[in-house]
């Protein structure tokens, strides 16, 4: 597959960007190159390396980021640093015509707050007036959905909850030895502080 990345060297997309190098796929990467380099996959029983193609630019530049992905389609797009709602109208704009799926990284914190039910599902409301990223993501994805509606704009909205990597485990508190330490303690059976209720 042709897949390009909004992103893609963060959080949640490195693994992703990784796996999709390993199993041969054609990666597009469009941001700024901070972290890219060793960003390669061997390709089992070949020996060669599977590398992203970088396309640099800062996205907000919205004019030269067009420039650069002319003449450029793909089976898969994704956003991984849309934040707001004019972030996706960019995307809308540099990506329409030009990809088959466009997903969108939105977040569970759009979850109905405070919880209904404890167990949250698709059809869970999305509603939380405590925090306004996630109302950002919310208007987001009404955004996009508007947009499959009225023009059939292919849309996929992910809502992670709990993301990781191997520099960062986000969690609300932890001590002077960063989050890594919070798992260490629950590996060994030790108690950990959570906040809020612990929902």
């Amino acid at each position: 597959m042709k897949i390009l990345f909004i992103g893609g060297t963060g959080t949640i997309s490195m693994a992703i960007s990784r796996r999709l190098l390993e199993q041969g796929h054609e990666l597009y990467l469009i941001n700024r190159g901070n972290r890219n380099a060793g960003l390669a996959a061997q390709l089992p029983g070949t020996g060669e390396w599977n590398r992203p193609k970088e396309i640099l630019v800062d996205i907000n530049d919205e004019e030269k980021a067009a420039k650069l992905l002319e003449g450029l389609e793909f089976d898969v797009a994704a956003d991984f640093i849309a934040f707001r709602k004019e972030h996706l109208e960019r995307d809308y704009r540099l990506l329409r015509g030009k990809t088959k799926q466009f997903v969108y990284i939105s977040s569970a914190s759009a979850y109905q707050k405070p919880l209904a039910d404890y167990l949250i599902t698709e059809s869970t409301p999305l509603a939380n007036p405590y925090w306004q990223y996630s109302r950002d993501k919310i208007e987001g994805e009404d955004y996009l959905m508007k947009l499959y509606r009225e023009e059939g704009f292919p849309v996929t909205i992910v809502r992670p909850s709990h993301t990781f990597d191997e520099r960062s485990v986000p969690l609300g508190l932890h001590g002077a030895g960063g989050s890594w330490q919070v798992l260490k303690r629950m590996l060994e059976g030790k108690p950990v502080i959570i906040h809020g209720d612990g929902t």
